[in-house]
């Protein structure tokens, strides 16, 4: 076929040729280092896939630089009919936050937005209607700023900042709004799924694997190691370190306030509605699993269920200096993964450890890690596969979603504004890691470069 046979890519072309892998090889194609403009290529390109010999004697153009320039949320609700958005849209959630986020930054000019990329794992009724068009045309947005929408599950606002990030390296964008949205009061998960016959008639899947909390006790059934005293102590130290973000002013940096209705009338929100800062690890030991009897996951140590919305700018480094907004961070890569649907879990692990092979990094070069907390298990399992104590300072300073609730298709722009701001706050980071489980059994990782 025309599009048959293995593509080269410029990466392995260059180890190839030089024998060095990972960014310290001085003809790979990925900039590298403290963000500062990318050198041109030293080496000759890959042979042309479709025209054999074309282009040999050419230059591989450079990529471009893709930085997160700002970034803002709505304060998480929780998923009730007493919420904060039980009688709030999910598309008005989600202008929301394109239009406080561009109030912020009133040096950019709307109309050279080049897309708008908004993720929704429900995209049905406030949640569909191509949502990355509908919330720029409701924003207010010029009518000549495209749009659309994502699905990725769990990492549907981490795979719209990836996408966006890469618009603009191949330097086909300039200037991208990317986020997502999950009111699960209004769209509880699966309920409006429709899962094939066939994933149970042929066996392709184990009925556990459509059942989230199920997933986790399979992570503990592998690895037993992993008990519930751990998961627990995991989840207690998830309230204590968001209780203390709060305290500290942490999430104020890109948490913005916005005005709900209610049965009580009209009232404005501006501060996260699911931490428990009170927990003990006592409370932990007393809650039964949902799951299975004698079951190790509760609600105590797995994220809740939750309305939210976020959204990220992104943009060139031209981009950044017509708007005067000074970068925060730089997107260097991005891996996804596949695992077992049954252990969904398991995914942030071969996706972190796909892309620091294709990088040359291991953890230990990585200073600052995000990672969702969909349940404790998954967590700690991580952190044993890296071989990291479980109070790491490295991975989740700020607390996660077991505390601060998980609004599936948001969290993944959570994660990045979070890592962003830990780079302010550590001025010795350099390298940071955004990843997440995704249901159906995946597993996504991004890595992130700060800027002076």
């Amino acid at each position: 076929m025309f599009l048959s046979g293995n593509f080269p890519t410029r990466t392995r072309f260059c180890e190839a040729t030089c024998g060095v892998k990972g960014p310290h090889c001085q003809h790979n194609f990925i900039p590298w280092g403290n963000c500062a403009k990318p050198a041109r290529l030293k080496c000759s390109p890959p042979p042309n896939p479709w025209f054999p010999g074309a282009n040999e004697d050419e230059a591989v153009p450079e990529l471009c630089e893709a930085f997160l320039l700002d970034g803002v949320r709505l304060p998480i609700g929780r998923a009730r009919s007493d919420g904060y958005y039980a009688e709030t849209r999910a598309d008005d959630m989600a202008v929301r936050t394109v239009r406080a986020l561009l109030e912020r930054n009133p040096g950019v000019d709307a109309s050279e937005i080049d897309d708008v990329v908004f993720a929704a794992t429900a995209q049905v009724g406030d949640q569909g209607l191509t949502l990355g068009r509908s919330v720029a045309v409701l924003a207010g947005l010029p009518r000549s700023v495209p749009g659309y929408a994502v699905d990725r599950m769990c990492a549907g606002a981490l795979t719209a900042l990836v996408n966006g990030a890469n618009a603009i390296r191949v330097g086909s964008q300039d200037l991208v709004l990317a986020g997502g949205v999950e009111h699960m009061g209004r769209h509880p998960m699966a309920a409006e799924v429709d899962p094939n016959p066939r994933f149970l008639a042929e066996g392709l899947v184990d009925p556990s694997a459509l059942v989230m909390g199920s997933t986790a006790e399979n992570l503990h059934d592998e690895h037993p190691e992993i008990s519930r005293e751990r998961a627990d102590r995991y989840a207690l130290l998830s309230q204590e370190r968001t209780a203390k973000a709060q305290a500290e002013g942490v999430f104020d940096t890109h948490v913005v306030r916005m005005s709900v209705w209610s049965g009580d009338g009209w009232q404005v929100v501006d501060r996260d509605e699911h931490p428990r800062p009170d927990t003990s690890l006592e409370d932990l030991r007393s809650l039964r699993s949902p799951f299975r009897a004698g079951g190790r996951v509760t609600a105590g140590n797995a994220a809740g269920l939750n309305d939210g919305a976020a959204c990220v700018l992104l943009g060139s480094r031209d981009a950044a200096e017509r708007a005067g907004v000074a970068p925060r961070m730089r997107f260097v890569d991005a891996a996804f993964a596949g695992v077992a649907p049954e252990t969904m879990g398991y995914g942030p692990i071969p996706a972190c450890e796909a892309l620091f092979e294709r990088n040359g990094l291991g953890i230990g070069d990585v200073d600052l890690v995000e990672l969702n907390e969909a349940f404790a298990v998954q967590c700690v399992a991580f952190l044993d596969h890296f071989g990291l104590p479980l109070d790491t300072p490295a991975v989740n300073p700020f607390g996660g979603a077991i505390a601060l609730g998980h609004p599936l298709a948001m969290s993944g722009a959570r994660l990045a504004m979070q890592l962003a701001e830990g780079f302010a706050r550590r001025r010795g980071a350099r390298l940071g890691v955004t990843a997440m489980c995704v249901g159906l059994g995946m597993g996504a990782a991004v890595l992130w470069e700060r800027c002076a």
